[in-house]
């Protein structure tokens, strides 16, 4: 589900079970990325994971920062984190999306080694990408609400927004 040039290019952790079975992203029922896209304002209404191809009429896309497939991230390895985001970083510079959104702080600290990030927008960049780390959506989660994720989301979406006008190339 990615695009050369898309606004933002979502990077989940690595595909669930269900999402390996069905092939989309947070197929997972309690898995509350959809909603929040929505809720947000990035989608005018609720998608369903098997709608994951409307994304790119929006400027959006998913990815992953591990290919491989578990019940539960912390299954993952350090080395895996540090390979997807090796790999990520490869894709990111190669598709440029405006901006790069991590969903899940602990994924992105792993991946790409800061140890300090918070949710929000990073420093970093790849390439000409700007780098944003999201609350992980998933229904483990439960420091986030619905309500105060889409909040956050909304941040991006307003910052891709303001990007997209500051250069004349209409809303985002």
């Amino acid at each position: 589900m990615v695009a050369d040039g898309l606004d933002v290019l979502f990077c989940g952790i690595n595909p669930g079970l269900m999402t390996a079975a069905t092939g989309h992203h947070f197929a997972r029922p309690g898995n509350r990325f959809w909603p929040v896209l929505h809720l947000s304002g990035f989608t005018p209404r609720l998608l369903r994971p098997s709608e994951q191809a409307e994304l790119l009429s929006y400027g959006l896309g998913i990815t992953n920062v591990v290919a491989r497939a578990t019940a539960r991230a912390d299954e993952l390895t350090a080395e895996e984190y540090r390979e997807g985001g090796r790999i990520l970083r490869a894709k990111v510079e190669r598709l440029r999306p405006k901006f790069l959104a991590v969903v899940g702080v602990t994924a992105y600290r792993a991946a790409f080694d800061d140890r300090t990030a918070r949710v929000g927008p990073q420093e970093r960049t790849i390439g000409s990408s700007r780098v944003w780390v999201l609350p992980n959506p998933s229904g483990l989660n439960a420091h986030w609400t619905t309500a105060t994720m889409a909040e956050e989301y909304a941040r991006l979406r307003h910052a891709a927004r303001d990007q997209a006008l500051s250069f004349g190339s209409g809303p985002a």
